[in-house]
């Protein structure tokens, strides 16, 4: 059997069916002004640019819900026109379920919001990632909330708010973003995005999920037609190993991981005005040997760590007093040493912030004058 055989028989991964082109022929074909579009901006002359309503995913193109709820007629009929195309029983479909008097009732799964006291890590991850799946993948060929990768956090949690009010089929970036909401306040867990681009008989796919750090173990929660793609326990040791996991997945469908891209840690702070950093590390994996790659993600892991440190204490850290209160904090407390003073500067080049070159000796004159015009200082 040859090679191209055995790509046949495999069941469709993903959102491979392809939108058929027109037919080449003289005598026009009756379509729909939204078809004429999509028809449109799937010529390789056109560029669709981010304030389109088409989007992109695992190779094929799909539409985004950008009037809100209650979705207008325009983006109703559009998708039942997208989806007479995709589905493989077509009009057949559409007429059943348009036309049909009495149609199941949809159950709406319940919001893993609350956990009990004594719920390890691991549990609450698993009841996030069921709740998901309950939601299931969201086949219709029309996204229906707007994500946008250059919002702020607390602005993406208001789209996470909304998918759960309205407890609709979600994709993989939607997944992450409702993972990120639903993980907010879990005391030692450290999110960050993992983005994957792969290559699949000449079609490019992207996928990614929120990665999952928490006492020296890693996992991942996400949304995807294949099981093994998106949901791995607390269970991995490193994040080399989790990395690579996924890539012995993709293999199994007959997938070349090309890139693998990694952000930092996620605040959880849901009223944070920060952008999540989705593309910090960018590794090439054709490039990279198994071990070449595993090396990367070692030294990778320990540069976030510290990073990862200073976020979780920067959440569970004391309120500060007031500069006009006579309250001060003992000066024995604040990390003055030389190792934590290079951690620090480190991290500033690594996040690519821009800091004053001034800004170690401004603290330290800071310093000193508490102690000069402290009358008496409370130590705890």
């Amino acid at each position: 059997m040859s090679e191209n055989k055995q790509y046949e028989n495999l069941s469709s991964f993903g959102s491979l069916i392809r939108v058929p082109d027109p037919p080449l022929s003289r005598t026009p074909t009756p379509t729909s002004k939204a078809s004429k579009k999509l028809i449109e901006l799937k010529s390789p002359n056109k560029s669709i640019d981010d304030e389109d309503e088409l989007k992109e995913e695992n190779g094929v193109l799909f539409w985004v819900n950008k009037s809100g709820f209650p979705i207008d007629t325009k983006t109703w009929e559009r998708m039942w026109d997208h989806v007479g195309k995709i589905h493989p029983k077509g009009l057949e479909v559409e007429s059943l379920i348009r036309t049909g008097a009495e149609l199941p009732e949809v159950p709406i799964p319940q919001v893993p919001l609350s956990f009990p006291l004594n719920m390890s890590t691991y549990e609450r991850l698993e009841m996030i990632q069921n709740y998901m799946k309950e939601l299931q993948y969201n086949h219709t060929g029309t996204q229906f909330f707007e994500i946008r990768k250059n919002r702020p956090i607390s602005g993406l949690m208001d789209s996470a708010k909304e998918m759960i009010r309205e407890s609709l089929p979600i994709k993989c970036l939607e997944a992450v973003i409702l993972g990120v909401h639903l993980t907010n306040g879990i005391a030692g867990l450290e999110r960050f995005p993992i983005s994957f681009k792969t290559f699949f008989l000449g079609n490019t796919h992207r996928h990614v999920v929120l990665g999952m750090y928490c006492s020296g173990k890693y996992g991942a929660v996400g949304m995807s037609r294949r099981d093994d793609l998106m949901y791995k326990p607390l269970t991995f040791k490193s994040l080399a190993e989790l990395v690579i996991d996924f890539q012995d997945c993709y293999r199994k469908y007959w997938h070349d991981v090309k890139k693998v891209k990694l952000g930092l840690p996620i605040s959880h702070n849901p009223h944070s005005y920060e952008q999540i950093q989705w593309k910090y590390l960018t590794l090439n994996c054709t490039r990279l040997t198994r071990m070449e790659l595993a090396r990367e993600l070692d030294k990778h892991a320990r540069e976030v760590k510290a990073m990862m440190k200073s976020v979780t204490s920067a959440q569970y850290s004391p309120r500060k007093p007031p500069a006009n209160s006579s309250i001060q904090v003992s000066p024995r407390k604040e990390p003055t040493s030389i190792g934590t003073t290079k951690l620090t500067s480190r991290l500033d080049r690594s996040l690519t912030v821009s800091r004053a070159s001034g800004t170690p000796k401004e603290c330290q004159g800071t310093e000193d004058e508490s102690k000069k015009d402290a009358t008496y200082q409370i130590r705890i």
